[in-house]
């Protein structure tokens, strides 16, 4: 039994000393067991605490919030001129009548060419008959080979068409109140026009004009059949420091949307309020009747000063069935013309003025945010024939 003892004894010393060697022996080379290094302190300030991470103050006051930048309409002015140089140089319509012109002695040929290009530019038939007849007279009085004296009796002659004595101004004065509990109502501009007319698009174009004019304004996003509408004018708002009045909920009555926008004007006091309503179609009964209700609801808070049918120059003699149908329903006061990027088309602003009765006021060029200006009927002439 004691020789056992004694055996285990020895092992046991020898195993002690064998892991003092390796620590001690493995420590001289720097080589440290992984269970250790992996909790052992190399130096000091492993052995303090980390410091705490610096925190930014936050913003004290109002002014030291940062705000989101808002885009400045361009002046009035400003996008006049340029929406003139680019109908000027987007057009065939006066060229093609000056080129023909121009020839000297014009032929029965020549004098259909230019009839046919009165035609296609949506003149109608009856406009271009008085024009052809005025213009074959002149000529015959001045002499065609006088090709700028001729130019001077077109362009009175289609100035007079366009009709520079027409009050193109937006009515936007504040009307007497319905119902004086309400507050001093705003300016109401209602919206209207078929599907694909870019309705939305210049209810947010519209508002930076009247921005641009120092107008303080409100847009009510009475469309509430196309889901992505109410989305859009909304982030024209925020474009451009608008509040917008929506409904959350999809389908929602637009009468009832259209109310709450003109009253909310009313309570805040500002300039205008511009409706955005549904595209429809102008063979629809039923939705060219609710756009009448929508115009009376509004009219319990204050009467809409301005009805603006929104036309697609391209669509020509179409459009035209068009505008007579909305300005029976609901009573146009005015015409935009959007899409009116090319001169080819532009006879729509005399047909329509002539069976409407009504003026266009305002005409867009292409996408941009500022390609909507009012109408300058002396202008648009000179870019005709420029």
């Amino acid at each position: 039994m004691e020789p056992i003892l004694i055996v285990l004894a020895v092992l046991a010393v020898i195993a002690v000393a064998g892991g003092l060697w390796y620590f001690v022996g493995g420590r001289r080379r720097g080589q440290i067991p992984p269970d250790v290094s992996a909790h052992a302190p190399t130096s000091v300030e492993d052995v303090l605490p980390a410091p705490a991470p610096e925190l930014k103050p936050e913003p004290e006051t109002a002014a030291e919030i940062p705000t989101p930048t808002l885009e400045r309409p361009e002046s009035i002015p400003g996008r006049m001129q340029r929406l003139r140089a680019r109908l000027a140089g987007s057009g065939a319509f006066g060229k093609a009548i000056l080129s023909v012109l121009s020839r000297g002695d014009l032929t029965e040929a020549d004098w259909e060419e230019i009839e046919d290009t009165l035609l296609t530019s949506d003149l109608g038939i009856e406009v271009t008959t008085a024009l052809m007849d005025e213009l074959r007279t002149q000529a015959k009085v001045l002499d065609t080979s006088d090709p700028a004296a001729v130019r001077a009796v077109l362009r009175s002659e289609l100035l007079a068409l366009v009709d520079p004595g027409l009050d193109r101004s937006l009515n936007l004065d504040h009307p007497r109140p319905t119902d004086p509990s309400h507050g001093a109502p705003a300016a109401a501009v209602l919206m209207v026009g078929v599907n694909g007319t870019g309705k939305t698009t210049t209810c947010g174009k519209l508002a930076r004009v009247l921005l641009a004019q120092d107008k303080t304004v409100l847009m009510g996003a009475a469309d509430t059949f196309r889901a992505a509408a109410a989305e859009q004018l909304t982030t024209w708002g925020e474009r451009v420091g608008v509040s917008v009045v929506r409904s959350e909920r999809e389908g929602a009555d637009p009468a009832s949307v259209a109310y709450d926008a003109v009253r909310e004007a009313a309570a805040q006091g500002v300039d205008v309020v511009v409706v955005d309503t549904a595209g429809r179609l102008q063979t629809k009964a039923g939705l060219m009747d609710e756009l009448g209700k929508i115009k009376r609801v509004m009219e319990k808070i204050a009467p809409v000063g301005e009805i603006l049918l929104v036309l697609d120059a391209t669509t020509g003699q179409n459009g035209m069935r068009q505008a007579q149908v909305f300005s029976q329903a609901v009573g146009i006061t005015g015409i935009v013309l959007t899409k009116l990027d090319g001169t080819a088309k532009g006879g729509i602003v005399v047909t329509v003025q002539k069976e409407l009765g009504v003026p266009v006021k305002l005409v867009g060029l292409g996408e941009g945010a500022d390609d909507l200006a009012p109408f300058d009927p002396e202008g648009f002439v000179d870019a005709l024939l420029a």
